[in-house]
């Protein structure tokens, strides 16, 4: 009986673990595609997004969505990525949300009305209202 219950157990960790290494195959091909979009200084070519050349047959498509939020020069993506391997018959996709502080992707008159109301706001805190 301990035989079949350890016989058991080893199989669902060799399971396991073969899972886990499919699903982590496509982790460094993620972070070469994302390092496109944290690395573009220009707001409109990151939203257009790209594709890019892996390796070994492989090609990456991703775009990104950007939106402006309440913080000066804090930018929401949800980024999405699409990998077309020869070695699989349906494409690999990926999708992130994440926060990116980016000073060159703020409108100055967006930047600086977000500014102001910053200053309002640290000013009310002290207790001192202009």
């Amino acid at each position: 009986m301990a035989a079949v219950v350890l016989g058991a157990t080893y199989v669902n960790a060799l399971n396991a673990y073969n899972a886990a290494s499919r699903h982590n195959e496509y982790d460094t091909d993620l972070r070469f595609v994302r390092a496109a979009v944290l690395t573009e200084p220009d707001r409109d070519k990151a939203e257009q997004g790209g594709d890019l050349d892996l390796g070994g047959g492989k090609r990456a498509h991703w775009q990104a969505d950007i939106a402006s939020t309440e913080t000066v020069d804090l930018f929401s993506v949800a980024w999405s990525c699409e990998i077309n391997d020869p070695a699989r018959r349906e494409p690999y996709h990926a999708t992130q949300t994440f926060l990116l502080l980016r000073p060159t992707w703020s409108d100055p008159v967006e930047r600086t009305k977000l500014m102001d109301q910053a200053k309002l706001r640290i000013l009310e805190l002290q207790g001192v209202v202009p």
